[in-house]
């Protein structure tokens, strides 16, 4: 068996205001689902980015609760990768100037392809790469 697609990614941020903000008003995503002080959830193409408050996601559930997931969380700087065209990623780099927000790197890879990066408000590392960085 291999899996086929991932289906959802998730960061921990330390400001979960802040970061739905950056995710809906910089990213552009929508919103999916959200439960105040806990997650917010976003549709990304075939996928969904899950975006929790660390230390909420530590709690376990209630015995009686009906969704039983497992404790999670971790702290520190993640990193998510979102796939751009050359084109788009000249586009992002405009957009994210443009907001104020600083393109941390930008640089070729040896094997060919693009990426820029930013950082999240949590100072989680966020790149924009062409998927043939990849061999896509």
């Amino acid at each position: 068996m291999i899996p086929s697609a991932i289906l959802e990614s998730a960061l921990y941020v330390t400001d979960l205001h802040a970061a739905e903000a950056f995710y809906r008003d910089i990213i552009g995503l929508e919103a999916l689902g959200k439960v105040e002080g806990r997650h917010v959830f976003f549709r990304c193409g075939d996928g969904v980015l899950l975006l929790f408050n660390a230390e909420a996601t530590r709690i376990p559930p209630a015995p009686d609760a009906r969704l039983k997931v497992p404790p999670h969380g971790t702290a520190g700087e993640g990193h998510l990768c979102f796939a751009a065209s050359a084109d788009e990623i000249a586009e992002w780099r405009g957009h994210l100037t443009a907001n104020n927000i600083a393109i941390e790197s930008d640089f070729e890879w040896p094997q060919g392809g693009h990426s820029i990066y930013i950082r999240d408000p949590s100072g989680n590392s966020i790149e924009f790469a062409e998927p043939r960085i990849w061999g896509f």
